[in-house]
């Protein structure tokens, strides 16, 4: 892991779980891992061809990259103001997380791309930020009129992340420039935490187990089967074309083939215990180049598999297993199909649960913006982020290098003596 990469690991830790409030979806573990290490390897590429701002003078990262002051109120939501600082770092925010999902294949987005709403993306990309701004803003007023309060554990860990940034780069100076690397502040890192704290709250307050609204398992796989089209299943697999070239295989291997799917299925249809023979024939018989490292099955989505794979897996039961299936671009399957665990999509139906509050809650409160809103352009401030980047990335290694060779060198010295 690169020093940057340490430094933000500890930094960002409290705001891992943010994207969940962000407009543009997603799981929050999954969003924030991006934020904590993919965004910065793609920022990272980025910022190493690019030439470094001077921070000299630079006191505000927000007013360097965007022109705007970071205490700018660009927009209001019932009474809460949304400053420049607060939607600058979610336009940030999914930017970074849009480019971690290419895995550093695309540095740069394609802006002025029509999304085919009359919307361009960075008029999208700004009001999905908007938007996660506008929900953080309101969470305080949402949280006192349920009596809720931040928690002690989250101020203490504030205040050893803090500690231990300042104690890893040697001055608070440099502590604050690691934190704009995400174009964040020590600060807005403080008032998102706590806010993030009160939304995990109200989550579970609305959501959590014991609460009224608290998803069933049943709730949970409809949800994962209906709206995500998620499904698992086992195959046997006899290839009728080579894995590696895809060519067909001649008519006589394939004959073969056929003739041992056949033999295989009619053991499992005697069997007094289908699914344990199941593994047993699918270890020693399939030819799936994916069994070694999928050999508890494979989750997939609708649209992901062959069509005749997809078809016969969907329309299996729990346990059931297939006739065999012939698809002319894989061979001949024998499928099993396995059930999905609520635990696994109960956090992503939440996550959508509270996205219609959310929705919901903006609609109730009325959400406007200002003028300084409309002078924020997204490309031009993009590419000020990765020369900020750049420049914070060589401060922040400098430092990190002279600590560590001040370290050796009293080592050195202590070893003398």
């Amino acid at each position: 892991m690169k020093p940057i990469k340490r430094v933000l690991a500890a930094a960002l830790v409290l705001v891992m779980g943010l994207s969940a409030l962000a407009s543009c979806g997603g799981g929050a573990s999954s969003s924030s891992s991006a934020a904590g290490s993919s965004s910065s390897s793609s920022a990272s590429s980025s910022a190493s061809e690019v030439e470094a701002m001077d921070l000299t003078g630079v006191t505000d990262p927000y007013l360097a990259t965007s022109g705007l002051a970071g205490d700018t109120v660009v927009a209001r939501v019932g009474e809460a103001d949304i400053t420049a600082a607060e939607l600058l770092y979610w336009i940030n925010y999914g930017t970074e997380l849009t480019l971690s999902r290419y895995g550093g294949y695309m540095t740069e987005l394609p802006w002025e791309n029509d999304l085919g709403n009359g919307m361009t993306l960075a008029d999208q990309m700004k009001k999905s930020a908007l938007d996660a701004a506008a929900l953080y803003a309101l969470i305080p007023t949402l949280a006192q009129q349920e009596g809720l309060s931040v928690t002690q554990d989250t101020l203490d860990q504030l205040d050893s992340q803090h500690t231990q940034a300042v104690d890893t780069l040697g001055n608070e100076e440099l502590a604050e420039h690691s934190f704009w690397y995400q174009m964040i502040t020590w600060d807005l890192l403080s008032l998102l935490s706590t806010r993030a704290d009160l939304h995990l709250q109200l989550q579970n307050l609305y959501f959590g187990e014991g609460s009224e609204d608290y998803p069933t398992d049943a709730e949970v796989l409809a949800y994962a089967q209906d709206e995500l089209g998620v499904y698992r299943a086992k195959h046997i697999l006899l290839a009728t074309v080579d894995t590696e070239t895809r060519e067909p295989l001649d008519e006589a291997t394939i004959a073969e083939k056929k003739a041992t799917a056949e033999d295989l299925l009619a053991q499992l249809r005697e069997a007094e215990d289908p699914v344990a023979l199941f593994d047993e024939l699918m270890n020693e018989y399939s030819e799936d180049p994916g069994l070694a490292t999928n050999p508890d099955g494979y989750t997939a989505q609708k649209g992901q598999m062959v069509p005749e794979f997809e078809e016969a897996a969907l329309s299996l039961k729990d346990g059931e297993i297939s006739d065999v299936v012939y698809s002319e671009t894989t061979g001949y399957h024998i499928i099993l199909r396995l059930p999905l665990d609520p635990a696994d999509y109960r956090n992503q139906l939440v996550a959508q649960l509270m996205q219609v509050k959310a929705d919901g809650w903006l609609e109730e409160y009325g959400l406007e913006t200002m003028e300084a809103y409309d002078q924020i352009d997204p490309a031009s401030f993009r590419e000020k982020v990765v020369s900020l980047q750049a420049a914070v990335q060589e401060e922040v290694n400098a430092a990190l290098a002279a600590n560590e060779e001040e370290s050796s060198s009293a080592a050195a010295s202590s070893q003398e003596g």
